[in-house]
Order: C-alpha cells, then structure tokens, then sequence
C-alpha cells in the first residue's frame, strides 16, 4: 500500500509537467510562418525523457486520510481562468437606420420667350412646409436634396405686408410691384401680392375639427408623437365652446380615441392626448376614411370643417398606393370638409405623400419641427388655417413681348396650370384662408435688355401690340370661387411700364433673398450675378419688421446654410504654368 502511494506520489510532477505541455501545444500561434507543432505523442514521449534525466525529488507529503479531490470545482477553476483569459467578444456597432424620406423630382421652371409664350398660368399655394422641413435638414447638419427645396414655400413662409381689402365684397386684394431685380441690373423682378380679409378670432366661426394621429411604430420618437402632442395641445388652448373636436388614431387598425366634444373641454381632450402611444404598423387609409366619417357626424353648416392629419407620412398597410389615398381624400372633399396635413419627424418622412394629400384635400401642408413652429402654424395663423375664404385661386399673366422679351416663374413647379385650365372651373386649385398672404415672383428680362438668355428663332413673327396696350408690360388675371359656389368671378389688372423702379422695396428685395437662397440650395444655377454674398447683404439690408423674429432666424439659417455647402465643396485644384 505505501510503495503503491510512493510511486503515485513519484510521478505527480511529471504528469503535472504532461499536462501543462499539452495545454501549450493546443495554443497554437496563427501566424502563417509558425512551425509545425508536435503531437500529443511526440509530447508525452518528450516529457518521459525529461523524467528519465531528471533528478528524483522528495514526494510530496500525503493527503490526509479521507479527502477527495474536487474534481468538479477544480475543472470550473480552470474554465473561468480560461475564460478571462481569452479577449472580450467584439461589439458590433449597430448600423445606422436607413434614410427613406420621399421628395417628388422636379424641374425649375424654364426661362420663356415671350413672343413664342406669351402666358404663364398657375395656382396660389399657401403651403409652408417645405421651408421648415429643409431649415430643420441645416440645423441638424444634413445637406437638403435639391428636390426638398420649393422656392414659392420658402417665400410664402415670410409675411410682406401686402394690402388687404377694404370690404368683404371680395375676399382678398392683388397688388403688384415692378422693380429692378437684386441679382441682375439687366433684368426685372415682378412681385404679386394676394392678401386675404382678416377675421378676428373671436368672430371665427364654429369649427368642426378631427384631429386624425399617426401613433404607428414609426412615430415613437421625441420629434414626432411627443411633438404632436404638444403641438395640439396649443390649438386645445385657442378653442371655443362652440368648437367640436374629434381625435381618430391609427396603426395597424384605425379607432377612436375621442368622440366630437366641446372646445371648452380642454381637461378630457387633453387627458385623451396625454393617453397615447405609438405602436404597430401604419393604416393610413382606413384612419382617414373613419376622420372623415366623424367630420361628417359632427357637420357644422358654415363652419370650418377639416381633418388635421399629423404623421410622417409612412403608410405601410391597408390602402398603401399613393394614387388610391389621393382619389380617397379628393372623393371626400365634395362634402365640404379640409384636409390639412401636418407632417413630423425624420428618416422617413414622406413629404410628396404629405403635400399631395393636402393638395387635393383642399386644405394645406405645414411641417412642424418644434413647438416654436406649431404655435406659428396652429396659433398665429389659426384664421387662415381653418376659415377659407376664396377657393380655387388661379392666377395667369399675359406678358406683352413688345415690353419682356422673356420672363421666369420662381417656383410653383408642381402648380402648373394648362392656359385652358384657367377658364375652367371643374379644374382644382388652391384656396386661401382668413388673412393668408400669397406671393409670387417673375424674373422679366426686358426687350430693351442686353442679358436676354434665348435668340428669337429665326422665323417667328413678333405679334403687334394693340396701342391702348403698348405702355402695358403684362396683364394680371385671376379666378376665384366663394365657398360653397360652384362658379368662379374674375379680377383683371394692368401691369404698367411707368410702375417700373430700379429702387426695390424693402418686401420685394427680402422676398428676391429668400428666393436666392432657395436657389443657392438647389445648385445656384438660376440667378446669374448672385452669390452667398449678395444674398445675405439684401436680407440683412431688407431684414426691417420682424415682431416674431422670422427673418432674424433666416439669416441665421442662412449662415449655417452656406457653411454647410462650402464644406462640401471639392477643393479646388490649380494647374502649374
């Protein structure tokens, strides 16, 4: 029994020395220059050796009667020594969400000559959205797409101070203005001035308001359903206790939240603000169909009736087709009841879906980026945004070529209207609100002008000028329909030539800037002669008025704009001579 303990004792280190060997020989190197390593064999055999040459040592001293070895726990010992060891696993960064935000391509409008196209037609537009969404792109460091930018939407978003009407036997005022343009000297800028009849608030009458929230998946962020919360809550506090409001809710399913309940409840529609969560997919469809029905429910004849739909714009269920959400609104317009779209968010806010909606929903589009721009839209503009009193606004110009031999439409792109269309009332345009302002810019280059930009073709026949008309430089028409009449009435207006000045008002110089900045943002390629320069001097110059400090936030914007794209700018290389 001793010899057989003696002899187990003997070999201990060199098992022990065994051991140790064979762990080493399993950490094996990498790297593709490290030798072949010897087998288990070859080791245990190398390790014999050693104990055949290798002075015998003292056995160790027995271990008291009775233990047992730990197998257990030694064998855990070894595995987190192992463990910390070994390099800590790799964290993989999670990739960046992808940007899906939708924007409709287009075209500036082209430079026409006027003996060839003589007549420019459109529709107003009072929509906004498209300068709060591209000034929240600069603020965030992101360089706005081309196709983003929509110069009429970055000048209807200042006011200028156009006359208003004198009665309310029409609805609103024109005025225009000729001067000489800002970036050229060669050429001439006309500004139209649409300015729509104030109603004080309080003689505002009732509303019928559906507040239709996106709370899919998708709006569960700070900028987007925490946002329209507070957004709406500052409407709540302007309202009546002869408003209706209504809040329908959608996600993977559409549901009311609240039915049609007085203004003066501010308690219970706030506690039903306060109560919702964003979750699931997103049924744009069904959510507007279930609006309208609770508009109708709650009619008011004579009131302001309008969904108010707050989303980004990413239906992803139901009726998905942007084509079958168009047809669905413009069905529902026949009623008498707006669509107005306010659009929230980033990453994949669909703002072509957001500007159509509210296009063919007679209504308009804002977007909203913090609750400074809400209070603009949902409270220093309330009037205008839910009383309309002129719809389907269009205005066509007919330039006299003996006085313009070209001229250029800034903006309107998507509001194009055939000239036959003007005459037509069956043809959709846009409406106007209590105390909306609408402003329009041609750039004209004179025939007497060195900077025309198009030869006149060769075999074109310049059309005579009747004389009662020569001193005209253009002639201004525009169609309007009362609320609930199916027939429009027409305003006509003489542009004259003795109008014209080379010194430009304060309005039409901030409004020229706010154009080029649109420009500058889209590539600079339409006003030759204009830099980042000269546009911020003209601002700054034509800044005047600014109670709600607009116009100090544009040259801020401005600023950070034109940092932002002389960044990315390639350097410029020079050529050794």
């Amino acid at each position: 029994m001793n010899r057989t303990r003696s002899v187990g004792t003997r070999f201990a280190p060199a098992l022990l020395f065994t051991a140790v060997l064979l762990a080493l020989a399993g950490c094996r190197s990498t790297r593709s220059q490290a030798p072949e390593e010897p087998s288990v064999a070859e080791t245990a055999d190398a390790a014999a050796d050693m104990l055949a040459v290798a002075p015998a040592s003292a056995p160790p001293p027995p271990p008291p009667e009775g233990y047992a070895v730990p197998q257990a726990k030694m064998a855990r010992s070894r595995m987190e020594a192992q463990r910390n060891l070994m390099p800590p696993p790799m964290q993989m960064a999670a990739p960046a969400p992808a940007n899906t935000e939708k924007y409709a391509a287009r075209e500036d409008n082209p430079v026409q000559r006027t003996a060839e196209h003589p007549v420019s037609t459109f529709s107003i537009d009072v929509d906004t959205g498209s300068y709060a969404n591209v000034r929240r792109m600069i603020e965030n460091g992101v360089r706005p797409p081309a196709d983003s930018v929509r110069a009429e939407e970055f000048i209807n978003y200042f006011q200028y101070g156009h006359a208003a009407p004198t009665t309310r036997e029409v609805p609103f005022r024109v005025t225009t203005e000729l001067a000489q343009a800002p970036w050229n000297a060669q050429r001439q800028v006309l500004m139209i001035g649409i300015k729509g009849y104030e109603v004080p608030k309080a003689t505002l009458p009732p509303a019928n308001l559906v507040f239709l929230l996106d709370t899919s998946g998708s709006m569960d962020s700070p900028d987007k359903l925490p946002l329209v919360k507070g957004a709406l809550r500052q409407l709540v506090s302007q309202l009546r206790p002869q408003d209706r409001v209504s809040i329908v809710v959608y996600a993977g399913s559409a549901g009311l939240v609240l039915p049609p309940t007085p203004g003066d409840h501010r308690g219970e529609i706030l506690a039903a603000l306060d109560r919702l969560q964003a979750g699931g997919s997103t049924n744009g469809g069904d959510g507007i169909r279930l609006a309208y029905a609770m508009a109708k429910q709650a009619f008011v004849p004579g009131g302001a009736n309008r969904v108010i739909l707050a989303t980004d714009g990413d239906f992803n269920v139901g009726t998905v087709d942007e084509n079958a959400l168009e047809t669905l609104v413009a069905d529902q317009r026949k009623s008498g009841i707006a669509l107005t779209t306010l659009g929230f968010g980033t990453g994949n806010y669909n703002d072509e879906l957001s500007e159509r909606l509210a296009d063919v929903g007679d209504g308009n589009h804002a977007y909203i980026d913090n609750l400074r721009e809400a209070h603009k839209v949902l409270v220093r503009q309330m009037g205008g945004t839910l009383l309309t009193i002129a719809r389907d606004v269009k205005i066509q110009i007919e330039f006299n070529p003996a006085q313009v031999a070209e001229y250029r439409l800034i903006g309107y792109e998507n509001r194009i209207l055939n000239r036959e269309d003007f005459a037509n009332d069956k043809v959709d345009a846009g409406d106007i609100g209590a105390g909306h302002e609408v402003t329009a810019l041609y750039e004209i280059t004179p025939t007497s002008s060195a900077a025309q930009r198009m030869a006149p073709l060769r075999y074109a026949t310049v059309p005579s000028t009747p004389a009662d008309a020569a001193r005209e430089v253009a002639h201004l028409r525009l169609r309007y329909k009362r609320p609930g009449s199916q027939s429009s009435q027409l305003i006509e207006t003489p542009v004259l030539a003795s109008q014209a000045t080379t010194t430009p008002s304060e309005s039409l110089r901030f409004a020229s800037a706010v154009a080029g900045f649109a420009d500058a943002l889209r590539g600079g390629a339409r006003m030759d002669g204009w830099n980042w320069d000269a546009i911020a001097r003209t601002a700054k110059q034509a800044r005047g008025d600014d109670a709600e400090g607009d116009r100090a936030q544009f040259l801020q914007l401005l600023e950070v704009a034109r940092r932002q794209l002389e960044a990315d700018e390639p350097p410029r290389v020079g050529v050794a001579r």
